[in-house]
C-alpha cells in the first residue's frame, strides 16, 4: 500500500527498496470525472484465450469502464494486452450504476471503433446502449469478451 501524502505534483512515488537501495519511480493514474471509481470492482470483464493473446481477467468498477488496446499513453480503464489489430485504443466503454432497485447494471456501447462491438453476433449500432448481465459474450475486433458481474446474491 502506497502512502497518498507522498505523490508528487504529477502523480508519481518514489519507492526505495529495502534490500538494494534502488530508487523506483511509479505514477499513479488518477481517474478523470465519470471514469471506473472506488476500491472494489463491481465485475470484470474475461478476455478469451485467442491466437492473439491468453486469458486475461480485468476488473471493472462504478462509472465508466473504458475498454481497448494496452498501449503506452492510451489513457483507458480497462487496457487488453493483445497484438489483435482490429481492437482500438478505445474501443468500447461498460457502464456501471445501479437501479431504482439498487441492481448494478451494467451497459455496453461502442467506443466508437472501426471494427464495431458485437453482442451475440448483432452489431451495436451507432449511439447505441445494451444492458448486459453476467456471462454475456461480445467481440471487439477479434477478441471474444466475457461479462462476469457480481454474485447474483449480492447484486
Amino acid at each position: 500500500m502506497f502512502d497518498e501524502s507522498r505523490r508528487n505534483e504529477d502523480g508519481s512515488i518514489i519507492v526505495i527498496c529495502p534490500d538494494c537501495q534502488h530508487r523506483f519511480g511509479i505514477r499513479i493514474k488518477s481517474t478523470q470525472e465519470g471514469d471506473a471509481v472506488g476500491p472494489e470492482a463491481v465485475g470484470e470483464i474475461v478476455v478469451i484465450e485467442n491466437v492473439f493473446h491468453y486469458k486475461q481477467e480485468i476488473p471493472i468498477y462504478m462509472g465508466r469502464n473504458t475498454i481497448g488496446r494496452n498501449m503506452k499513453g492510451n489513457d483507458i480503464t480497462c487496457p487488453i494486452h493483445t497484438d489483435d489489430p482490429s481492437v482500438d485504443l478505445t474501443h468500447c466503454i461498460i457502464e456501471v450504476s445501479r437501479d431504482k432497485r439498487n441492481r448494478l447494471k451494467y451497459v455496453l456501447r461502442d467506443g466508437p471503433s472501426y471494427t464495431g462491438t458485437f453482442v451475440d453476433n448483432d452489431i451495436l449500432g451507432e449511439n447505441e446502449r445494451r444492458v448486459i448481465d453476467d456471462g454475456t459474450l461480445f467481440t471487439i475486433g477479434a477478441t471474444s469478451v466475457i461479462l462476469r458481474t457480481l454474485n447474483k446474491d449480492e447484486c
